[in-house]
């Protein structure tokens, strides 16, 4: 579609309906943060990152074969992922309640034809391009590591196509779970026990197609394959 119909009039209205089509897809396990890079930003035309649901029925497996044909963005992001033990409340110090780091990719996807044009409550209608996406290994001892020049590359078909580090999500992805935590009350809502946070692309993404071969190599940490249909 080119826009809604009657497209929310601010990021709580969208927000709103958001919720609405939560109730509608069903179970979800977590939230991604799209718009965590300066560049996402720009290219999308908001000021700063949008939350969105991470729905049960486009989880995958490292090494599944995902389906391809009805991708409209066709891209792909390698992501740092956290998995949280307890519930995190306004005050709370949500990197305490944090059980575990993971290596992820995301396939975004959007409903609008120039989803670049639509700003940021229809964004968030849209569930923040939520579609796709594979939890890969944990990573053992994470919080030692510094995750912002932690290196990330992601590779299509045996080649590489794009390279970064975690300082492109607001500087470390902690900080992107931190402002999560922050945002989420604004709309009635908060982080639980067992969700699945990722916290946006690590580098520039990389277009994909029907038939690729996808890997995000996380250097020393490991890394995460998947394949397209």
């Amino acid at each position: 579609m080119a826009a809604l119909p009657e497209p929310p009039v601010d990021e709580a209205a969208g927000m709103a309906v958001q919720d609405a089509l939560r109730e509608l897809v069903g179970e979800s396990y977590g939230w991604k943060i799209a718009a965590t890079s300066a560049a996402g930003q720009a290219h999308v035309r908001v000021s700063g990152p949008l939350p969105g649901p991470l729905f049960t029925r486009f989880r995958y497996e490292p090494g599944d074969v995902l389906p391809s044909h009805d991708l409209h963005m066709r891209v792909a992001e390698a992501e740092f992922a956290f998995r949280l033990g307890a519930d995190v409340h306004p005050g709370d110090d949500v990197l305490a309640a944090v059980e575990a780091l993971h290596l992820a990719v995301e396939l975004p996807d959007s409903r609008y034809v120039d989803f670049a044009a639509v700003g940021p409550a229809q964004l968030l209608a849209d569930a923040a391009c939520a579609s796709r996406f594979v939890l890969g290994p944990e990573v053992p001892g994470w919080r030692e590591i510094d995750l912002s020049t932690a290196g990330t590359a992601l590779w299509i078909n045996g080649a590489e196509a794009a390279r970064g580090t975690g300082a492109a999500v607001l500087g470390d992805p902690r900080a992107a779970l931190v402002r999560l935590a922050a945002e989420l009350p604004r709309y009635a809502h908060h982080l639980r026990a067992g969700d699945v946070i990722t916290t946006g692309t690590t580098t520039t993404p990389p277009t994909i197609g029907p038939g690729d071969a996808v890997r995000a190599d996380f250097g020393e940490l490991g890394s995460v394959s998947l394949a397209l249909r």
